[in-house]
């Protein structure tokens, strides 16, 4: 036996052998990839089952922000956009602001800041501390108390507030109540009290105004007038003094 021999080449059927089972092992790889690919866009592989609603709803329901994502496809777990998500809520009247975030492996988090209104705007909306005005269908029974109506120009919104933040404080801190408050396109001011009576106060110095109709007022009270009749209009409109009317009281039913 020579001590250099030659050795002797690999059968070709071999290195075929590895091609193809390299070429099979990549393809394995592929299909792998694109049926996994399926399974986590698959809603019903991978779904968004369960909601969680947190935050302090008193006009809102589950069911209403339930139904606003779900009005469309949401998307598996994994292809959900919880910013589109996050649109739809907010598109609901009550949705001041809301936060979404996905919980493995089926959980999606709500987190809903409902719209805090302070009055009624116009008649027909309503209105917040911050100027944003809204229409929705108000559940009256969830209210502390009821909402004051407040009637001004449509572009003016945040002055009708700041007038009437203004009169109000000043007014129940002398234990008088607003109902309404209106304010006319030439900014003057007229409020109308809980007790239904009227306070004209013009278009400047209103805080004076009231002020000078909380001096008058137990004055007013002991007028003759007063004693039978109810009190209706006080003008306050003037440098000094108001112009006062009464009405005759409404008849009782027996």
């Amino acid at each position: 036996m020579a001590a250099n021999a030659k050795r002797q080449p690999l059968p070709k059927w071999n290195f075929w052998l590895g091609l193809l089972t390299c070429v099979a092992t990549v393809l394995a790889f592929i299909i792998g990839t694109v049926k996994l690919i399926d399974v986590l866009k698959d809603e019903q592989q991978v779904p968004l089952a369960r909601l969680n609603v947190q935050g302090e709803l008193r006009q809102l329901t589950q069911a209403e922000i339930r139904s606003a994502l779900t009005q469309q496809p949401m998307g598996s777990f994994f292809t959900a956009d919880v910013n589109v998500l996050r649109e739809r809520v907010e598109q609901l009247p009550w949705v001041a602001k809301a936060s979404l975030r996905k919980v493995w492996p089926d959980r999606l988090s709500v987190y809903v800041t409902e719209r805090q209104p302070v009055a009624r705007w116009n008649g027909d909306r309503l209105v917040t501390a911050e100027g944003t005005v809204f229409r929705a269908q108000l559940d009256e029974t969830q209210l502390a108390q009821p909402l004051p109506e407040l009637f001004g120009p449509e572009d003016a919104v945040s002055a009708t507030l700041e007038q009437f933040n203004q009169v109000r404080q000043m007014l129940q801190v002398n234990g008088i109540e607003v109902r309404a408050m209106r304010l006319t396109e030439r900014f003057a001011v007229s409020v109308m009290l809980a007790d239904q009576v009227e306070l004209k106060l013009g278009r400047e110095a209103t805080l004076e105004r009231i002020k000078r109709f909380i001096d008058l007022l137990p004055s007013i009270n002991e007028h003759k007038n007063s004693k039978t009749k109810v009190l209706d209009t006080v003008d306050l409109r003037y440098d000094t003094g108001a112009a006062v009317s009464w009405r005759e009281p409404e008849n009782k039913e027996s």
